[in-house]
């Protein structure tokens, strides 16, 4: 696929008016190895998607391109900018706790594209429910985050099955020490973005937030309260602690979110779709969200717990600050605590407890539990919508549509309508609709 035909693409499809300088520049590599080094939130995976896409062959049957990825989230959100790009290819992800079965349903037709965790690949390689003999382009992205989890033996051992392969892109925040063992990166060549461009930190405003009492709860809640109206992620060590600052969160009224390991995964997916489309904008998370997670706009960071490694401090504050956005850090201290050398900051803050434009919950989630795989698309969503609520294209926010669910952000005006909806229909098939708060 020539890359003009990409771009025009990229621009109907995603809303992209032109192609970043690292989105280009990849995408006009003709090197049989890339190693691609971006910061988040630097479009990467257009970046990658728009390499791959150029080297495939039209469809033949067999598994033409592999995008391997550490996690379930980061794997769903790769798959939704590649089926959008991949214009008469069919495209497939596999993740863990995902229905075995409707992935192998999928491999009735074999997919050009997979996109998957290193895991669950492996999973259907052992099961013999796929094979990669034919394979053209291989993806691992967020090489350094994948180690970092141990998929290591996962993924030379997803290699040790692949015959041969024309083209490798490795892509990572971090320099790598090494190239991989168990895939030939002989002669790659390396497009290095993450350094020497302006450090995200010149566009972050660090403040220190001193708590009177070694329970922070009361710091962190006249905090959240000053803020102005945006999107905010509060970051805690320890699952429990999690809970218990999402308790007191949303005991006090606030629009909050939980996201950490011990939940379900259709619950943290829920959580952070329920975050980027701002239906509930702060969320409470464990490092598990530092990463991997696209998420617009994160105006405000805050460390409850400081930070174990100087790798949580990068990370946690990159969810903020990115690509040419400003953002804001706080850090909450108590009198007594030891403070790692690598945080620091450029001021102390004192919370008023008030804010004119405080948070707010403007919007609504409605989760559809119908997707994909009956066949609803976004177009019949906003047809819908438009057309059983009075709403205005321009009044719909955000839609994900999964296998078999669809999540929509609406204003929460429109809440009484919806709930009087009787025996709703989208695309002639029956549907429930809710809402999530």
């Amino acid at each position: 696929m020539k890359a003009t035909l990409l771009t025009e693409i990229a621009s109907e499809r995603l809303g992209i008016a032109r192609l970043n300088a690292m989105q280009q520049t990849v995408w006009a590599s003709e090197a049989p190895r890339l190693v691609v080094l971006s910061p988040t939130g630097s479009g990467k995976t257009l970046a990658f998607a728009g390499a791959m896409l150029r080297r495939l062959e039209k469809p033949s049957g067999h598994v033409q391109a592999v995008v391997l990825a550490p996690s379930r989230e980061l794997v769903l959100q790769i798959y939704d900018v590649v089926r959008q790009l991949a214009r008469g290819f069919k495209v497939t992800a596999f993740y863990g706790k995902h229905a075995m079965a409707d992935e192998v349903a999928t491999l009735s037709v074999t997919p050009d594209i997979i996109v998957a965790t290193p895991g669950r690949l492996l999973d259907h390689l052992m099961r013999r429910t796929l094979t990669l003999g034919k394979l053209r382009v291989l993806v691992i992205d967020e090489y350094d985050k994948a180690l970092e989890m141990g998929f290591h033996e996962e993924m030379r051992r997803i290699c040790s099955k692949i015959v041969s392969v024309d083209y490798v892109i490795l892509t990572s925040a971090t320099p790598l020490a090494e190239m991989p063992g168990f895939v030939d990166m002989t002669g790659a060549k390396t497009i290095d973005f993450a350094s020497g461009r302006p450090s995200p930190r010149k566009r972050m405003q660090i403040a220190r937030v001193e708590s009177p009492a070694r329970d922070k709860l009361q710091t962190l809640e006249d905090l959240v309260n000053s803020l102005d109206d945006g999107k905010v992620l509060i970051f805690v060590n320890h699952r429990e602690s999690a809970e218990r600052v999402y308790q007191r969160l949303k005991d006090d009224g606030l629009p909050v979110g939980l996201y950490h390991g011990g939940l379900e995964q259709v619950d943290r997916e829920r959580a952070v779709i329920q975050l980027d489309n701002g239906s509930t904008p702060i969320l409470v998370a464990t490092d598990l969200a530092a990463r991997g997670l696209d998420i617009d706009s994160v105006g405000t960071v805050i460390h409850y717990h400081l930070p174990p490694t100087p790798e949580a401090w990068t990370h946690r504050n990159g969810r903020t600050a990115r690509v040419d956005a400003e953002g804001q850090v706080y850090v909450i201290t108590t009198d007594g605590e030891t403070i790692p050398e690598y945080v620091n900051w450029d001021r102390d803050y004192n919370p008023t407890g008030h804010s004119a434009n405080p948070i707010r919950r403007s919007t609504a989630t409605l989760h559809i539990n119908a997707g994909r795989k009956e066949k609803i698309s976004r177009g019949d969503i906003v047809g819908f919508l438009i057309n059983n609520l009075g709403l205005a294209a321009g009044d719909i926010g955000k839609i994900d549509v999964r296998d078999h669910a669809a999540y929509v952000a609406v204003p929460r005006v429109c809440l009484g309508a919806v709930a009087a909806l009787q025996s709703p229909k989208i695309k002639g098939k029956r549907v429930r609709i809710t809402k999530f708060e």
